[in-house]
């Protein structure tokens, strides 16, 4: 018996002088490379005439974010049935819009009701959405995850679902310094992405820098978008000459990427079954007024306007021309209302549509920086 106890003695010892130095061994460090990511300036890949983008301090452009960002962009993890991301609503092709739908349908198969905007030099727009609802477009890339009509996930789900892809925590890491990205970190990449979208390469561009030529149809175009519709009258105030002109440019001057980031009832409708702008501001001054898009790349991000209605770049040209309404909020600039519009002949929507295709930037809509990247 006494044996037994001083064995049993001795096993104790040993177990607690094993458990003590256990406990006093140094533990594994976790082991990361250097937080070294590669700073880019977007603005150097702007045309030289466009203003510079205003990158938030708290989102400095990196590549690795930028890869990231595209990676989430076309990532239909973040809905709430996996099968739809951003890049489903917003096609390179059709200048990221939503592939010639009027509207685009989420998950659940809700039709919402606006069009889809185009993504084309978004680093240069000062609001988002058709109602300017979100200030930038970190914000603009938070909303529709969450958004019930479109891809109706829970951030917290959505989140998880990522962070469970080691390859998002790598791509994480090398864009942000951090192991686990959140809500904020993943709106932070795919603006990142959205702002290198960037397009500048168009037969105007080029016209621009001197490199391209155009045709005496496009000039003329060029020419009537930059002009007012004028009257001549004698003095009794008849019309004795009209001078042609779009006026097209007070909204879309290409100094300012053909768009003035403003928000405009360009004389679509009477009464308004959506208030537009009204609905952020609360102002009844702004119903029925919605922001203007560029016209980059407008020959492929049919159908127009805020709700879909014009099919074709002609129908555009034609509501200028012939089909104004007045309504009480109606724009001081669609000054030719009450003549329906700036009355061009057949022979100036022709010229004015031409110039308008010399926007276009086969380029961009081919940029393989752009495109769905393989998967992870």
């Amino acid at each position: 018996m006494r044996n037994i106890l001083i064995l049993l003695s001795f096993m104790f010892i040993l177990l607690s002088c094993s458990k003590e130095e256990k406990e006093d061994l140094p533990k594994d460090p976790i082991i990361l490379p250097p937080y070294n990511p590669t700073y880019v300036d977007l603005n150097d890949r702007l045309p030289s005439y466009l203003p510079r983008m205003d990158i938030p301090a708290d989102n400095k452009t990196t590549i690795e974010g930028i890869e990231l960002g595209r990676a989430l962009f076309y990532e239909p993890l973040l809905s709430g049935d996996g099968t739809q991301s951003c890049g489903s609503c917003h096609n390179q092709s059709y200048g990221f819009t939503d592939n010639g739908k009027k509207f685009s349908t989420g998950i659940d198969q809700v039709e919402g009701n606006r069009n889809s905007m185009q993504i084309i030099n978004a680093g240069l727009r000062t609001s988002f959405f058709w109602d300017g609802r979100a200030a930038t477009l970190e914000d603009q890339a938070f909303g529709p995850v969450t958004n019930p009509i479109e891809m109706h996930e829970k951030w917290p789900r959505a989140v998880a679902k990522i962070n469970d892809i080691s390859t998002y925590r790598e791509m994480g890491y090398k864009a942000f310094g951090v192991v686990q990205l959140d809500s904020v970190l993943i709106s932070k990449a795919i603006a990142q992405f959205e702002r290198s979208i960037i397009s500048g390469n168009s037969k105007y561009d080029r016209w621009k820098k001197g490199e391209y030529q155009m045709t005496p149809q496009e000039d003329y175009g060029r020419k009537l978008f930059n002009k007012d519709r004028d009257e001549i009258r004698d003095s009794l105030g008849n019309v004795i000459q009209v001078i042609p002109g779009a006026d097209c440019f007070h909204c879309h001057g290409d100094l300012s990427d053909f768009t003035d980031n403003l928000f405009h009832n360009n004389g679509m409708d009477e009464i308004f079954t959506d208030p537009g702008r009204e609905k952020v501001t609360g102002n009844a001054y702004d119903r029925g007024k919605f922001k203007v898009p560029t016209l980059r790349n407008i020959e492929h991000t049919a159908p127009y306007m805020h709700d879909g209605r014009f099919k074709t770049l002609d129908e555009v040209i034609d509501h200028y021309s012939d089909g104004l309404v007045h309504s009480a909020t109606i724009d001081p600039l669609m000054k030719n209302v009450d003549i329906g519009g700036v009355r061009l002949s057949l022979s100036e929507k022709a010229a004015l549509k031409a110039f308008l295709l010399t926007l276009s930037d086969p380029d961009f809509l081919d940029n393989p920086d752009y495109s769905e990247p393989p998967p992870l």
